[in-house]
């Protein structure tokens, strides 16, 4: 690696740093992470861009769409962080965000949902 590539690098990720809440692409997942009732408060503060996929097992349209989060996962790293919430496991999180089908895509930023 050249030294103007060092030098583009070591800037870009001192801009991730100063626009995403300090997380380096490096410690941003690139596939989905499993998101519950417990964890999801602690999540959404982490990451300060997040798309949560709301799903279940038994739909279709979730499966359907499942190959395309995981992609979007790996080409959007260091911008989203994406999740998956299994909203028969995990009823008080889909609940609390009124989610009464699926799948639901919530999206957050700054830990605001968005609307």
């Amino acid at each position: 690696m050249d030294e103007l590539e060092m030098l583009r690098r070591k800037k870009l990720e001192e801009l991730r740093k100063r626009y995403m809440g300090g997380e380096s692409t490096e410690s941003m997942p690139d596939k989905p992470i499993e998101i519950s009732d417990k964890n999801f408060d602690e999540m959404v503060r982490k990451y300060r861009n997040m798309a949560i996929d709301c799903w279940a097992p038994w739909c279709g349209p979730c499966l359907m769409i499942a190959p395309i989060i995981e992609e979007l996962a790996r080409e959007m790293r260091g911008k989203i962080v994406f999740g998956k919430l299994n909203v028969d496991q995990n009823p008080g999180t889909a609940t609390r965000f009124n989610i009464m089908s699926i799948p639901t895509i919530l999206l957050f930023k700054n830990g605001k949902l968005v609307d």
